[in-house]
């Protein structure tokens, strides 16, 4: 091998680890320029990433903030009307407070006055009476002259005359108290009595078989009665009252004797107006819901009551049964505000005669129960109160009253200090002037019997009494009673309301058969 050749293979291998420096230089560059580039953009997606955190948690506390605003100034407006209703109540009682100082203002006047003529007239009668003393000094002088007779001798003799007259008064006197002694009796009862009124109070509230609801606008009306009037329909049917609609802007009335069934049908109507969905599905659920609702009012309403009156220990179905009395009227009077007087008017009598006060203002709270149980049976409604309370283990005083407090037997028998008691609290709170309204009740008492007439027969879900008695709407089992008995049905329903009831014009009968089907998609 020549010295050429091992120059140009040592060249060549020289070359060679230089070309193989070059090449490990360029891609250790590339790969730097890659890690950076990689860098690069991990630093751009965490920045757009930070940028994105922060635009939502910007947007979280903007959120947030609106929230709080929002319930600062509910907050804040709420305090604004307590405030404004303290600021109102604040000027009634200033307005008072001003009233009562220009009445003081002017009976101090008045006071004045009196004082200053009673100081005028003090004067003269000490005027007058030393006069009448000198008239009479001068008087016994010529007595003395004329009679011949001592000043001592004058009294003795004059003495020895008012003895006379005084024995005579007293024989009078002793009459009179005879006579009066007949009489304590009668004047002490009398004066309990009139404690009695004068120490109770109770305003009453006098039915109406109308009621009003009110209405954001006359379109709601459309939206009352429904396509082809379906609404209204399935409203009438799941209250049983008829909803009048006429041309009075933004009112609907709704007519109905019993007074529970239109409290429910006015409070669902009311809570359909306001939520908006108005059709058949909903309108019964709302319905529902409100007897439910109006249910607890009438617990509470005798809770109320107890608590008024100052009882306790009375069964649960007893209070809500006092409670139901509330939307019962007897001649136009609130039972639940009859009976709370006539408790308190028997507890203050009972107690003036110093007779156990507890048990008899329990038995004058119930007296009238029976009005509020269901009568299915001819019983009256004496006799449905009293098995009523009896069945939840009321007293048999308790239960006495109830039997007797509205119609005392002439001859006394089976009556009791309370019984008789409750009575005669029960005729003080009836005897009110206008505390009655005798065409009421007999409407009333005429609608029921429309109704227990229909529900006496086989077959019938619902009956109720519409248009002031004009019509009976009857609903029927779909599967017992068929078309040929539905007509059937009202002709002998129409039959016996003519046998039985006392009525003007006519009566419509009708019979509503139904068939529904019902399922649920799961």
């Amino acid at each position: 091998m020549t010295i050429v050749t091992i120059v140009i293979m040592v060249l060549l291998a020289s070359g060679g680890v230089l070309l193989g420096w070059l090449l490990r230089q360029k891609l250790a560059a590339d790969k730097i320029a890659r890690a950076e580039e990689y860098t690069r953009q991990i630093t751009a997606e965490a920045k757009q990433e930070a940028e994105n955190l922060k635009q939502e948690k910007v947007l979280e506390a903007r959120e947030e903030l609106f929230h709080k605003r929002q319930e600062f100034e509910q907050e804040s407006k709420s305090r604004l009307q307590q405030l404004q209703k303290q600021e109102s109540q604040l000027a009634n009682r200033e307005v008072n407070l001003d009233r009562k100082v220009d009445l003081l203002n002017k009976k101090k006047q008045e006071l004045t006055q009196l004082e200053e003529s009673l100081r005028v007239r003090d004067k003269n009668q000490q005027l007058q009476h030393q006069e009448l003393e000198r008239v009479l000094r001068e008087q016994n002088e010529r007595l003395e002259q004329i009679s011949g007779l001592t000043n001592e001798e004058a009294k003795r003799l004059q003495f020895n005359n008012f003895l006379e007259i005084a024995k005579h008064e007293a024989a009078q006197t002793v009459k009179e108290i005879k006579d009066q002694a007949r009489m304590v009796a009668n004047r002490e009862a009398k004066e309990i009595i009139v404690q009695a009124i004068q120490r109770t109070a109770i305003g009453h509230v006098v039915e109406s078989t109308v009621s009003l609801v009110r209405l954001p606008n006359d379109d709601m009306k459309g939206r009352i009665i429904g396509r082809e009037g379906r609404n209204i329909r399935s409203f009438e049917g799941a209250t049983g009252i008829e909803v009048l609609i006429d041309d009075t802007p933004e009112v609907v009335m709704i007519s109905g004797f019993d007074p529970v069934r239109r409290e429910v049908a006015k409070l669902a109507l009311e809570k359909l107006i306001t939520d908006g969905r108005i059709h058949p599905g909903r309108i019964e659920e709302v319905v529902e819901r409100t007897r439910e609702e109006v249910e607890e009012r009438m617990r509470e309403a005798g809770e109320q009551a107890l608590l008024e009156v100052g009882l306790h220990g009375l069964h649960s179905e007893l209070v809500r049964m006092l409670g139901k009395l509330k939307y019962h009227t007897r001649l136009g009077q609130n039972l639940l505000q009859h009976s709370m007087e006539s408790a308190i008017l028997a507890g203050i009598i009972a107690a003036e005669l110093g007779l156990e006060t507890h048990l008899i203002k329990r038995a004058a709270l119930l007296h009238e129960i029976g009005n509020a149980v269901e009568n299915e049976s001819e019983s009256s409604v004496a006799e449905l109160g009293a098995e009523f309370a009896r069945r939840y283990g009321e007293h048999e005083i308790v239960e006495n009253a109830i039997l007797f407090a509205n119609n005392l037997p002439r001859d006394g028998q089976a009556l009791t200090a309370a019984t008789i008691i409750v009575g005669v609290a029960n005729q003080i709170s009836l005897s009110r002037p206008g505390a009655q309204k005798e065409a009421l009740a007999n409407y009333f008492q005429r609608m029921s019997q429309l109704e227990s007439i229909a529900n006496a027969f086989t077959g019938v879900l619902n009956t109720y009494a519409l248009q002031a008695g004009r019509e009976i709407r009857v609903i029927v089992e779909h599967a017992k009673v068929d078309d040929a008995r539905a007509e059937q049905m009202a002709v002998d329903i129409a039959r016996k309301i003519q046998d039985n009831v006392h009525y003007p014009g006519q009566i419509r009968v009708t019979i509503v058969r139904q068939y529904r089907a019902v399922d649920f998609a799961k």
